[in-house]
């Protein structure tokens, strides 16, 4: 299976030209005369853009390389602006599948012979359609809302599986023959992909995710998350709340509404850290397509997330060391964030601190001060790469979706408002939560929260401290009998070990009487003293 589905990448790369776009100075002699003799398949493509074939090429792959090409799409700083914008349809106009299959799909998951029992106004066209779902609109009969419902693509698990496993036994290949395999931990970050992609093939766990997003924003100016009804959502379809905004993508549009674009981008960054550092769970799928932005009050823009299918976690160290590291960063001590980096495990122990400060300060100092309009994140992240290579940096699977949302964020950052200071407007948030996390506040906070705990246990700690006493007071006791038995034991061992030796010299002396005809009680008689050393050994020995 794993070969075929290689075989059909290969086909499709090929067949879309894609193997053109890689620079002539990358592909030797021998690449070229395999791609004339060997990987014959011809160009179908020709006539398009390279935008638009790599484009094709992702969706006749499927969802796994769609959402590759939807990360991908908010890095125009990386791309020409003709891959940028032919990968930026990839986040809502993926071709539809079949309206009728769909119908059956949402009949069948909710229970009802026709889709007017529940539903009015059900529009066969979907309204979007992405990777995993397509969405239809319609008004639900029992309050008459308008609300869309999404639907599951039709065997789509199947390709994502199939997909995945190709991943990872190719990541498996890469780990082991790679300089960098090791460090990279390749079969680590697909797994950790699958578990995230393979998890959003559950709407009912998205709908969970959204539910509890919708509560921590709860009255929010920033952030707004529509309503999920919950009697109406199942693995494969949900049923939410329809909202109507503007798609972050559409700058003309924002602007022609005299939206605040640089409140806007400021509040994109404060969404995402308090996602993060506050709740310690955030949006990983905040690519353009997910994002849109009221029609109400553009001068206190606010945002309207939908697709909550892939959620990030972290725990209390990883966030920790994080906020730490940004700030760090934020007050270029990067001494700091070289001794944080190797206090977390992330580099090696034996790291030479200086090297990896000044190696950090060379890649960071040119950054700061600057618009995002005048920095090249590109450059920036491939000094990085390097760094990590030279200091045997090892990836952290588990920051891998906070890594692709922060990307998503700065993309965006860069689209709406170039002018932002990312730094100085992430910074005030990073040192507010910092001082809740340490110093007398924090403190009182966690006796606070504790108090239900320690009040029951508080009767409970006279006894304790008593048997605690009484242990105190046995422990040079035992460690005296242990100190003992260990003697005794050392002192066994060592007369095994003698009688061991004098049994193996009566034997051999026995058996030598016995080979040069001498009195056999002689030899009798050291054979029996020899059996009877071994008993004494065996004895001491048990």
């Amino acid at each position: 299976m794993q070969i075929k589905r290689f075989y059909l990448i290969g086909k499709v790369l090929l067949q879309h030209g894609l193997d053109e776009i890689i620079p002539a100075r990358f592909k030797p002699w021998y690449v070229r005369v395999a791609r004339r003799c060997v990987f014959w398949l011809p160009n179908k493509h020709k006539s398009e853009s390279e935008g638009r074939r790599l484009r094709l090429a992702l969706e006749a792959l499927g969802p796994v390389y769609i959402k590759f090409g939807q990360m991908l799409s908010t890095r125009r700083d990386l791309l020409t602006d003709d891959i940028a914008t032919e990968l930026s349809k990839l986040q809502d106009n993926v071709p539809p599948f079949d309206s009728d299959v769909a119908e059956t799909l949402i009949k069948e998951s909710l229970g009802l012979s026709d889709i007017s029992e529940l539903f009015s106004d059900f529009a066969a066209k979907p309204l979007a359609s992405a990777s995993i779902a397509q969405v239809h609109t319609a008004t639900l009969k029992r309050d008459n809302k308008k609300v869309v419902i999404k639907v599951l693509r039709p065997n789509i698990r199947e390709t994502i599986e199939a997909d995945v496993d190709l991943l990872t036994s190719i990541a498996g290949v890469l780990q082991n023959w790679l300089p960098d395999g090791k460090r990279l931990r390749p079969v680590e970050v697909v797994k950790e992909y699958k578990r995230t992609i393979l998890d959003e093939l559950d709407l009912l766990r998205e709908a969970a995710n959204g539910i509890q997003i919708k509560r921590s924003f709860q009255d929010s100016e920033a952030l707004y998350v529509p309503h999920f009804y919950s009697d109406y959502c199942r693995k494969d379809v949900i049923v939410m709340e329809r909202v109507f905004g503007i798609p972050v993508s559409d700058v003309v549009a924002l602007r022609a509404q005299n939206t605040n674009m640089k409140l806007l981008a400021e509040r994109g960054v404060e969404v995402f850290f308090t996602q993060v550092f506050r709740d310690s769970f955030f949006h990983a799928d905040m690519h353009p397509g997910n994002i849109f932005v009221s029609r109400e009050h553009p001068e206190n823009p606010l945002y309207i997330g939908i697709d909550y299918g892939i959620v990030g976690t972290l725990n209390k160290e990883d966030k920790r060391y994080l906020a730490e590291n940004f700030l760090a960063f934020f007050n270029r001590d990067y001494r700091k964030v070289a001794e944080l980096h190797a206090d977390s495990g992330w580099v090696p122990a034996d790291t030479n601190i200086a090297d990896f400060e000044m190696a950090i300060r060379t890649v960071c100092e040119p950054i700061f001060q600057k618009p995002l309009e005048d920095i090249s994140f590109g450059n920036v992240l491939l000094q990085l790469f390097n760094t990590a290579r030279r200091f045997n940096m090892v990836v952290q699977p588990q920051l891998v979706l906070l890594q692709k949302t922060l990307l998503y964020v700065e993309g965006l950052g860069r689209q709406l408002y170039p002018q932002l200071d990312l730094w100085q407007t992430a910074k005030p948030f990073l040192e507010n939560w910092m001082k809740e996390q340490i110093g007398p506040k924090a403190m009182f906070k966690k006796v606070y929260e504790n108090l239900p705990f320690w009040s029951e246990k508080l009767p409970e700690m006279p006894d304790l401290l008593y048997d605690g006493m009484k242990q105190l007071k046995r422990i040079p006791i035992e460690q005296q009998k242990h100190h003992e038995l260990q003697i005794e034991a050392i002192k066994s061992t060592q007369k095994a070990r003698f009688y061991s030796h004098l049994a193996a010299a009566f034997s051999v002396i026995a058996v030598l009487m016995y080979l040069f005809d001498k009195p056999v009680w002689w030899s009798s008689g050291l054979g029996f003293f020899g059996v009877l050393c071994w008993l004494m050994s065996w004895r001491k020995l048990s």
